[in-house]
C-alpha cells in the first residue's frame, strides 16, 4: 500500500477518536461552568443551550436537506404551548406534558410539512412563513386557551427522586443532559442511511428522484423531525421561563433562529449551537449598553455573511482542513 495511502487511512481512522475526545473535554468543561459562574451566568447558559438545541433543529432542515424554513419558531411555540396548558390545566405532570408537547409539535410539522413539502423554492418559504403567521393569529386570539397577548404560564420544574431543578445549577445540569442527548441523536441520524438522504436531497434531488427515491416523504420526514426537535426546546423555554407569549412565534423569532444557524454555519450541528451561543450573549451584552443592539447584531450578521460564508464555526473547520 503506498504512503500516502496509509497516512490517510490513519487520519480518518483518528478522526472519530479525536472528535469524541474534544466533545468529553467541552462537555466537561461545560459541566464545570456553575461551579464558577453567578446565577446570571448560568441562566444565560441555560438559555443558550436551549436555543442551541432550537438552531440544531432548524440545521437539519436548512443545513442537510436544503429546506429553508422561515417558519421554524411556530413549532417552538406549538411546544412550549402544548406543555403549559396540558399540566396546568389538563392535570398532566411535567415530564408527560413536555413528552406530549414534542408529539404535539411533531404532529403539526406533519400537518404543515404535508402542505409545503409539495412545493419548493421561494413557495416553500413563503408557505411556511404564513402557517408559522396562522399560528401567531390563533395564540394571539384565543384568549380562553392561549391567554393572548399576555401569554400563559404556570409550568413549573421537575423533581426527580427528592433531587429539585429549582435550583438554577441542578436546571442547568437537565437542560446539558437534553442538549448533549439531542445532539448525540441528530449526529447518529445525519451519520445514517436516512442522513446522507437527506442530504443527498440537497445536493441533487432529481438525481436522487432519478434512482428511485420519493424525496417528497423524506422531506417531510425530516421537517417532522426537525419540528419535534424545535418543540423539545419550547417546552424546556417554557420550563426554564414559567411562561410563554405569542412573541415566540412571530416571524421575527423564526428569523433569529435562522441567523444562529447561518452565524454560526449550516450544515455542521456544531455551528448552529456555537451561533446560539454568539447570538444570545451579543444580544445581552449589547443590548445593555444601547438601545439599537439591533442594528449592530445586524452589522455583524452581514459582515459574517460577507467574510465568512460558510459560518464562524464552518470557516474555523476549513481552515484547520486546510493546514492540515
Amino acid at each position: 500500500m503506498p504512503a500516502e495511502e496509509v497516512i490517510a487511512l490513519r487520519k480518518s481512522s483518528a478522526a472519530p477518536l479525536l472528535r469524541l475526545l474534544v466533545g468529553i473535554v467541552l462537555v466537561a468543561l461545560l459541566a464545570a461552568l456553575p461551579l464558577v459562574s453567578s446565577s446570571y451566568a448560568i441562566n444565560l447558559a441555560i438559555e443558550v443551550l436551549i436555543f442551541a438545541i432550537f438552531a440544531m433543529s432548524l440545521d437539519l432542515l436548512l443545513g442537510y436537506t436544503g429546506l429553508i424554513s422561515f417558519g421554524h419558531a411556530a413549532f417552538f411555540g406549538v411546544g412550549a404551548y402544548a406543555a403549559i396548558i396540558l399540566a396546568t390545566r389538563l392535570g398532566f405532570g411535567i415530564w408527560p406534558a413536555l413528552v406530549a408537547g414534542v408529539v404535539v409539535a411533531a404532529a403539526a410539522a406533519a400537518v404543515i410539512g404535508a402542505c409545503c413539502v409539495r412545493l419548493g423554492g421561494v413557495s416553500f418559504i413563503m408557505l411556511t412563513l404564513a402557517f408559522s403567521q396562522l399560528l401567531f393569529a390563533v395564540s394571539l386570539k384565543w384568549r380562553s386557551v392561549t391567554g393572548g397577548s399576555d401569554g400563559t404560564g404556570g409550568l413549573g420544574r421537575p423533581s426527580v427522586l427528592g433531587w429539585s431543578f429549582s435550583d438554577p445549577a441542578n436546571f442547568y445540569y437537565l437542560i446539558l443532559a437534553f442538549f448533549v442527548v439531542s445532539t448525540v441523536v441528530l449526529r447518529r441520524l445525519i451519520a445514517s442511511p436516512l442522513g446522507h438522504v437527506f442530504v443527498g436531497i440537497r445536493e441533487n434531488e432529481a438525481r436522487m428522484q432519478a434512482i428511485g427515491y420519493r424525496t417528497r416523504r423524506f422531506k417531510l420526514l425530516a421537517f417532522v423531525v426537525a419540528g419535534a426537535f424545535g418543540g423539545l426546546s419550547g417546552g424546556l423555554y417554557a420550563m426554564f421561563n414559567g411562561f410563554i407569549s405569542p412573541e415566540s412565534m412571530y416571524w421575527t423569532a423564526s428569523g433569529d433562529v435562522l441567523i444562529m444557524v447561518i452565524l454560526g454555519g449550516a450544515g455542521t450541528l456544531t455551528g448552529p449551537a456555537i451561533g446560539a451561543a454568539i447570538f444570545l450573549l451579543m444580544k445581552n451584552f449589547v443590548s445593555t449598553r444601547t438601545d439599537h443592539w439591533m442594528l449592530i447584531i445586524g452589522i455583524v450578521f452581514i459582515c459574517c455573511v460577507m467574510f465568512f460564508r460558510q459560518g464562524v464555526y464552518g470557516t474555523a473547520r476549513d481552515f484547520w482542513r486546510a493546514r492540515r
